[in-house]
């Protein structure tokens, strides 16, 4: 065969071959992601978040308010606030509102065979176990990474309070007096 007899079908060939890697690459559809969406039990993993952030804000307004004494009235102005922070937390992050946001992101970073895989990972029974063992798996290892930091925090503080005994008291010099006219 001769060069100009080849050209034809290596450019076929290529673009076959384009062809099949787009085909591979496709966006996931909506009913894709609708399935994957039910199979990772993200409506409920999402709702699940929401009193962990109630409790966070919650421990926050307390802080803010500790050893305050504050009025009834400026209790009242607390509380309504706090309810407040936790309506909008709510209605942001209500399913749907989320939900678009959710297809998008899976969209643009999973291809359709991902979506696929990933959703019938998750039907299988050991994705089941998975997505039912989680909570109790992130609450084990929090308490792991706690009993690890707590030392690391212990060494770090009497590491800084060694290192402030070696440093040099800084000099302050008293600002000078003013001359009076």
């Amino acid at each position: 065969m001769s060069i100009p007899s080849l050209l034809p079908r290596l450019l076929i060939a290529v673009w076959l071959m384009l062809s099949a890697t787009t085909a591979l690459a496709a966006p996931p559809s909506d009913a894709d992601i609708e399935r994957l969406l039910k199979a990772s039990r993200a409506e409920s993993m999402l709702s699940a978040i929401l009193p962990q952030m109630e409790e966070m804000q919650r421990q926050q307004f307390e802080q803010i308010t500790a050893g305050k004494d504050l009025t009834s009235e400026q209790k009242a102005d607390v509380e309504r606030i706090q309810a407040r922070t936790n309506e909008i937390v709510r209605k942001t992050l209500a399913w749907d509102q989320m939900r678009p946001l959710y297809v998008e992101v899976y969209k643009k970073t999973f291809t359709s065979e991902d979506v696929k895989s990933i959703s019938k990972f998750y039907e299988s029974p050991a994705g089941k176990n998975l997505l039912d063992k989680t909570p109790a798996l992130m609450q084990n290892l929090m308490g792991a990474i706690q009993q690890k930091i707590i030392p690391m925090i212990e060494e770090l503080q009497t590491e800084l309070k060694e290192s402030t005994k070696e440093m040099p008291a800084p000099e302050v010099t008293p600002p000078a007096k003013r001359k009076k006219k």
